[in-house]
């Protein structure tokens, strides 16, 4: 039973259709929103470029990590934007609070645009990123759970799920938008000219998305309960308090993050991001067919947000929510196996006949992620274990007798590696020419490409799957807008739905790519990483079953 009261329930008023205002409400807050969306995810999307431009002088591995660790920089302040813009939008109004979150969003995306890359102004570049990524992060902290309970305060009871889950298309369709965006611009300039300076375009074209946002979200009135609380003189004069220091609130807040927002982010993040940088790091997939392939499973399934959100009206948020988490977590390592199998089929036929195993001694084999750029990996363990992962090689660990020097075993074959620590330069490069000439014959001959061919990439399985993942995201992003909404009272609701969503969206989800890299980088497993999404997936699962009501006959005003 679960712990957290109900409140009262009905039966759901008639469908009726949408009215010239209600459309108005769901475009302009919709539009603004993908815009938005679209600014904050062209960061992900360009993060193997923006690696090369603003994080130069360390090694390639540490390189795309702090690439993703600025990407996730932008998720960890989301929850400090949901609780600065949360107060506001409960005590001045929502249509002004995400009037100001859009305004930040679009000027701080121009100016990734313009800022000069790590060659010409050294290590500023890299703090000036952060601290872009930051503010785009604190904005949208304050945009999502305004435009959220903006549309939902204006929908009639018995359809909430339908009109938030235009929202909940947002994200995706942000996301959408950027890949084509940067697909044209690669297109049209081609692809050297785009890695040297295209790239920075479609952050320019936030200048103009930003216009577009501000006009049409001042024609909207506010929110019609938000305007009956102030003229009752029942709006909140500390939401902060009133969420987050009354028990009776807090744990509504504690147990939505923990058994709706993480489970629900980390499916998101593995169906939609983690997927393009299995296709683009794992599989060395080409950058145009992946982002072709992710945009077309986009294009098939974003139509399931709506299904879902509707359906949510009929049968219930939770029932879909806590389902889609349960199949995400039992079918990710076949799909993504699969994904393997038809998007670099030499990889897997490989992986399959001529496995390789490193065998070192545990001692000798560091975590090569180095900050600072001056760290020397040297043992034979981390020379063997750095060439793998530049050529994204997947590979098992097996532990040698303590001081041994590492071996690489392809299939029958064994290579051993060499101790570099004490070597001069040259001859450290020497050796490591002839070392990576030796195991690029081997890995050659062992079936394993540098490159998957585009020959052999099974187009339609590859789309299947990948579209397969976005129906999950589907499942668990449609309703939970109208959840989150129907959870918290109309007089801090805007502050309360956004903490539990920001941090699960921000922490559990935003950190995903780099957590799962990381997790691959340091065992070798390309499908390591997904035990993270799993785990935090099933976790939702059975406190969100247990702990959570079904608030789908709610009055929210």
């Amino acid at each position: 039973m679960a712990v957290l009261d109900s409140a009262s329930s009905g039966s759901s008023a008639p469908q009726r259709g949408i009215t010239r205002e209600e459309r108005k409400v769901i475009f302009a807050s919709s539009l603004g929103t993908v815009f938005e969306w679209y600014d904050f995810y062209l960061y992900g999307s360009l993060a193997a470029i923006i690696a090369k431009h603003f994080f130069a002088g360390v090694n390639e591995t540490t390189s795309f990590i702090f690439a993703l660790l600025a990407f996730a920089a932008g998720f960890a302040v989301r929850p400090f934007g949901a609780i600065v813009f949360g107060r506001l939008g409960d005590m001045i109004g929502r249509k002004y609070t995400f009037l100001i979150t859009i305004v930040i969003m679009g000027l701080s995306t121009a100016v990734v645009g313009l800022l000069p890359s790590y060659a010409t102004i050294g290590v500023a570049a890299p703090v000036i990123l952060i601290t872009l990524r930051l503010l785009q992060g604190l904005a949208l902290g304050g945009e999502y759970g305004g435009a959220a309970t903006y549309v939902a305060e204006h929908a009639p009871k018995g359809r909430r799920g339908f009109f938030t889950a235009w929202i909940q298309t947002t994200a995706t369709l942000g996301l959408f938008l950027s890949l084509l965006v940067i697909l044209a611009c690669r297109t049209l300039m081609g692809t050297e000219v785009f890695e040297a300076w295209g790239w920075r375009v479609p952050f320019l074209l936030s200048i103009l998305l930003l216009a577009i946002s501000v006009y049409i979200r001042m024609q909207l009135n506010e929110s019609p309960v938000f305007m009956k609380m102030k003229a009752e003189g029942k709006a909140s004069k500390a939401p902060l308090t009133e969420s987050f220091a009354r028990w009776d609130n807090l744990k509504v807040v504690i147990m939505s993050l923990l058994g709706g927002t993480a489970g629900q982010a980390v499916v998101w993040y593995t169906g939609q991001f983690y997927a393009l940088f299995f296709l683009l790091q794992m599989l060395k997939i080409d950058p145009q067919t992946a982002n072709l392939l992710i945009a077309g499973s986009l294009l098939i399934g974003t139509p399931f947000f709506i299904f879902f959100g509707s359906l949510s009206d009929r049968i219930g948020r939770k029932k879909i929510i806590m389902a889609g988490c349960i199949i995400a977590a039992l079918t990710y390592f076949p799909i993504f196996k699969a994904l393997t199998e038809y998007g670099n089929p030499d990889v897997f036929v490989a992986q399959e006949q001529n496995p390789v195993v490193v065998v070192a001694d545990p001692g000798q084999c560091a975590f090569q992620f180095d900050p600072v750029g001056k760290a020397k990996f040297a043992s034979s363990c981390d020379i063997a274990k750095s060439l793998l992962a530049k050529r994204a090689i997947p590979y098992t660990n097996q532990a040698a007798e303590p001081g041994s020097v590492a071996q690489v075993r392809i299939g029958e074959r064994v290579i051993p590696s060499f101790d570099g620590s004490s070597l001069a330069a040259a001859d450290l490069k020497t050796q490591s020419d002839a070392f990576t000439a030796t195991m690029s014959a081997a890995l050659k001959e062992a079936g394993y490409p540098e490159k998957a061919d585009p020959a052999k990439i099974h187009y339609p399985m590859v789309l299947l799957l990948l579209t397969l993942l976005v129906i999950y995201v589907t499942m668990v992003y449609g309703p939970i807008a109208a959840w989150l909404v129907e959870l918290f009272p109309a007089r801090i609701r805007y502050t309360s739905m956004s903490l539990p969503y920001h941090i699960g969206n921000g922490w559990f989800g935003g950190f995903l790519p780099t957590v799962a890299f990381a997790m691959v980088a340091a065992t070798g497993d390309i499908y390591y990483g997904l035990w993270y999404p799993i785990v935090i997936a099933v976790m939702t699962a059975v406190l969100g079953i247990f702990f959570l009501p079904e608030t789908k006959d709610r009055d929210i005003s």
